[in-house]
């Protein structure tokens, strides 16, 4: 098969993007007009999106007749919705902003018994706030402000997931725009290696319009954030380590050293400091949860205790994630263990006395229900990873990537296993996302409804 190279070198004036304007219902904008700004800016400042046209859609439709666009003038697409996690050297010529793709709709089916249908540009805290009357929660990422879909298309590795496994594990459903200009319903048995590939292959094979998930029975939970100050992060996470070791699949736990700015949504005590956070989360009796929790309130004196019992619609209090856009500069690996030799190492190069400029240094223990694989394969490559380590730092701060990257080597001889997906930063960490046989069923499909290659992440894969 002949791939017909993209035609990116054109400046948006050689492309008549007139005409994908008056074949679709939504709002298109080329470099320099008016709504330009305001339809491709990221919630990361500090990643350059410069398209040469975005198009607002407001229907499924009108990303056919982009994905249609691209196809006869050569161009490469990318979708955004909430541009939590765009990639620069994989944004193409045209942007598709799914926010206009708004539906949001729980079906209850029974007592603790639902699902949830969503548009693309929906985000977590619309379905946790209609699902909450019920009974039922989505399994959301660490903070709902985020959108369902590119979360999910990477897998979903959210606050309960040690005891419900990914969000791609309850996916029922996924309408999609495949590169061939298709709108597609993917389901285990409709196209079935479109319905591997999304799941965990984030946008390679086309641009999600909708998708459909179960919900869980989870009314409420036990947890929060519980925070100490840096100098005892010795004691703390070493008493983690080997609490965390011990808890059953209920519990779904992290920890975070945190350099926190002085701002309005910072308490005080927080602010300006070198911190250290423990997050927990609880699915079963809360009596039980608290009852397991004691240990960690006792490694050390304590600053601030979030933990408690809380409905779910309060589950943004476990990471306490930032809401506003800002620069972000992030690197992340994932381990094979944590013993006491990775906490030492980790702590050399970020806790107290290092001079980190990390905002944010985060180990995620997985295992439980993420390690088990779902009722139907997928893409995701990572099932056996032990722990995740995510680094954020405010860019342009002097020596913070440097910083990061000794951090990462510092972990070294406990880094193994697949990349997460949702935590790849540029287009080659996308090949350390998937083993070798996932790679080539993703690049068989690519061939299958892309085969004009349109889908500008869809060429990560090489």
């Amino acid at each position: 098969m002949t791939i017909v190279e993209p035609r990116e070198d054109l400046v948006p004036a050689a492309v008549p993007y007139a005409d994908l304007d008056s074949s679709t219902t939504g709002t298109l904008a080329v470099q320099g007009e008016e709504e330009y700004d305001a339809l491709v800016s990221p919630w990361n400042l500090a990643i350059a999106v410069r398209p040469a046209a975005v198009l607002a859609a407001r229907t499924a439709q009108d990303v056919v007749e982009a994905v249609r666009f691209a196809r006869r003038h050569r161009l490469l697409v990318t979708p955004q919705a909430t541009g939590h996690g765009p990639i620069a050297e994989l944004v193409g010529a045209i942007l598709v902003n799914t926010q206009g793709l708004d539906e949001c709709v729980v079906h209850v089916e029974g007592p603790g018994e639902g699902w949830a249908r969503v548009g693309a540009g929906v985000k977590w805290i619309r379905v946790v706030q209609a699902a909450a009357p019920h009974g039922l929660a989505p399994l959301s990422g660490s903070i709902t402000d985020v959108g369902i879909v590119g979360y999910t298309t990477g897998g979903g590795l959210g606050p309960m997931a040690r005891t419900y496994g990914l969000a791609i594990d309850r996916v029922r459903a996924i309408e999609v725009v495949t590169g061939d200009g298709v709108l597609r319903r993917v389901t285990p048995t409709e196209d079935p290696e479109l319905f591997f590939g999304l799941r965990g292959g984030k946008g390679m094979l086309g641009i999600v319009t909708a998708i459909e998930f179960d919900l869980v029975h989870q009314p409420t939970f036990y947890g929060g954030s519980l925070w100490f100050e840096g100098e005892h992060a010795a004691a703390v996470i070493e008493r983690w380590r080997a609490w965390s070791d011990e808890l059953p699949e209920a519990a779904t736990t992290s920890f975070a050293l945190f350099q926190l700015p002085a701002m309005p949504d910072v308490p005080p005590v927080l602010a300006e400091r070198l911190t250290l956070s423990v997050r927990y989360l609880w699915t079963g009796d809360a009596t039980e949860g608290e009852r397991w929790f004691a240990s960690m309130r006792e490694a050390a004196p304590v600053l601030l205790d979030d933990v408690a019992l809380k409905p779910y619609t309060e589950v943004d209090s476990v990471h306490t994630d930032p809401l506003d856009p800002l620069p972000a500069h992030e690197a992340a690996s994932v381990l094979t263990d944590f013993p006491a030799e990775a906490a030492q190492a980790l702590l050399a190069t970020a806790g107290p006395g290092s001079g980190s400029p990390q905002v944010l240094v985060e180990v995620r223990q997985m295992g439980g229900a993420v390690a088990r694989r779902g009722a139907h394969d997928s893409a995701f490559s990572s099932r056996d990873v032990a722990y995740s380590l995510l680094l954020v730092g405010i860019a342009g701060t002097p020596g913070l990537e440097t910083h990061a990257e000794a951090i990462l080597e510092a972990m070294a001889p406990w880094t193994g296993g697949r990349r997460l997906p949702n935590f790849t930063f540029a287009a080659d960490d996308y090949r350390d996302a998937y083993d070798e046989l996932t790679s080539a069923r993703l690049r068989r499909a690519v061939r299958t409804y892309d085969p004009d290659r349109v889908m500008a992440i869809g060429r990560a894969l090489g």
